[in-house]
């Protein structure tokens, strides 16, 4: 997922936020609903807000859900753009740098 932080609150890019389906899988629905419910902001079309106090929860959903085998890892993992500073320490687990092939194709 697309992330990026500014004064210490993560942004989700709001099209890889996971997506509820009624009647859609359990485990595809629980993800969206315990990242939605960490969330400061969560608008419907907007990028999601997570303020730094729930990071560490965050990264634990995060590992929780990946280490499940039923999601993927781009639906797992925070993508930082290159022009982030640095990854915090507590995110580290569950976060990567963007690949210069998706910086690339955005150009």
């Amino acid at each position: 997922m697309r992330a990026r932080i500014e004064n210490d609150v993560i942004f989700l890019n709001n099209q890889d936020v996971p997506e509820f389906k009624k009647g859609g899988s359990v485990v595809r629905n629980s993800y969206f609903w315990a990242l939605r419910s960490i969330a400061g902001q969560a608008p419907r079309y907007r990028d999601w807000e997570y303020e730094k106090e729930v990071w560490l929860a965050m990264t634990r959903m995060l590992l929780a859900f990946a280490e499940s085998g039923y999601l993927g890892l781009s639906e797992t993992i925070l993508e930082f753009p290159l022009s982030q500073p640095e990854i915090p320490a507590v995110l580290r687990s569950v976060s990567t740098w963007e690949s210069e092939e998706e910086r690339s194709s955005e150009s």
